[in-house]
């Protein structure tokens, strides 16, 4: 068996705020109704993770 040497290396890594943007435009294409309730609970979660500090 011959030696294999990758040409290239990729690395993936995924954040949790494009992911969450990504499943809530889907949702409201979807339902359009839930987009009080998405923006509300973004808004939430956003105020809480900035006044506690918490690393995403």
């Amino acid at each position: 068996m011959e030696n294999f040497t990758p040409l290239a290396v990729v690395n993936l890594s995924f954040s949790l705020g494009p992911v969450m943007a990504l499943i809530a435009g889907i949702l409201i294409l979807i339902m359009p109704r839930l987009l009080n309730y998405i923006v509300a609970l973004y808004l939430i979660v956003t105020g809480l993770v900035q006044l506690l500090h918490v690393p995403w």
